[in-house]
């Protein structure tokens, strides 16, 4: 897996420290976990960035119970 673009990986790194510090502040171990992509609408599937103050196995479930409960809804059309 490839790493953050490096034009992303500033902003992402300051957006992820504000989102930890909001959810959770100073608590040990954390309350709240979080997982922010970003991805072109322009480029198709495949390229994205990703930060998040949760361990990779933890989202790698998170998105397999995300995409689960996706696939169970009723079809929508998304909204750029």
């Amino acid at each position: 897996m490839a790493e953050i673009e490096k034009k992303w990986l500033g902003l992402m790194n300051k957006l992820a420290g504000v989102l930890d510090k909001s959810f959770n502040g100073e608590k040990r171990p954390k309350e709240w976990g979080f997982f922010l992509a970003l991805f072109p609408f322009d480029t198709g599937p495949g390229r994205f960035n990703y930060i998040s103050n949760a361990k990779r196995e933890d989202i790698v479930v998170l998105l397999k119970e995300m995409t689960a409960k996706f696939e169970g809804q009723p079809d929508v059309e998304g909204h750029a």
